[in-house]
């Protein structure tokens, strides 16, 4: 029977992270991720994973300290539900979701909530999955994000108001983006760069305090793209998405 474990400030340093598996040359993407999460830990934030080599985990963290743009008091924020590969149709995600609500409610949270759409969208965790275990829809935004929840005591989280507002003051390409995803360092790279070979003006702004995330002025997990002021996707943008955007 495979074994789960918890990352702990003990064993973070040898432990891989999941989304990108490195055993030799270290990756800047992944070691801003381990120093991030260190500081997280501390906090209550749980990674929980597959002691396999893949990328099986989920990611959650009390929702008063999750870098989101959500409140509400006593509940869980899942980040990442996550399974992957040769790993999916095994039960590890039903492991894995009821190992969350098992926690809240041992903890006494009020339930566990999470970032939706009106229609999947790459980078978010499996909406119908959630579904499953009586998620739903408690607010939204104008532009079909949803935020779901399980509620167990019938209180409800809500977008934080100016994740509502979709905009910015300025029109060139602006990225939020947090150290916590290990892939964004890759992404801020690829932004950086295409928009240097297109000419075209960007604006990388780090996350780096929560409350630059409770604040922002769009939805977020970990990344947010403005275009021409207006609030584009989460989703991570590979360079021909980039560019199409850039034409727009």
């Amino acid at each position: 029977m495979e074994r789960f474990l918890n990352l702990t400030e003990e064993n973070l340093d040898r432990e891989h992270l999941c989304c990108i598996i490195r055993s030799r040359k270290p990756h800047p993407g992944v070691e801003a991720k381990r120093a991030w999460l260190r500081e997280r830990l501390r906090e209550g934030h749980v990674f929980r994973k597959l002691d396999a080599k893949g990328a099986v985990f989920i990611e959650y963290a009390p929702l008063e300290t999750a870098w989101t743009p959500v409140v509400g008091d006593h509940f869980f924020y899942i980040y990442c539900l996550w399974v992957n590969g040769e790993f999916k149709g095994k039960g590890y995600g039903k492991q894995l979701m009821e190992y969350c609500l098992a926690d809240a409610r041992a903890k006494g949270k009020s339930g566990v909530c999470m970032l939706g759409a009106e229609k999947q969208k790459a980078w978010l965790s499996d909406q119908a999955f959630a579904e499953k275990y009586g998620f739903e829809t408690v607010d939204t935004t104008p532009d079909g994000y949803r935020l779901r929840a399980l509620s167990f005591d019938g209180t409800r989280p809500r977008f934080a108001e100016g994740a509502k507002s979709l905009e910015i003051g300025h029109q060139e390409l602006t990225v939020y983006y947090s150290p916590q995803c290990p892939y964004l360092h890759q992404s801020v790279e690829l932004v950086r760069k295409t928009c240097r070979e297109l000419g075209a003006p960007c604006t990388l702004i780090p996350v780096d305090t929560l409350e630059k995330a409770k604040a922002l002025p769009c939805v977020f997990n970990n990344w947010a793209v403005f275009c021409q002021g207006r609030f584009v996707t989460v989703n991570l943008l590979d360079a021909a998405a980039l560019k199409r955007l850039l034409k727009k």
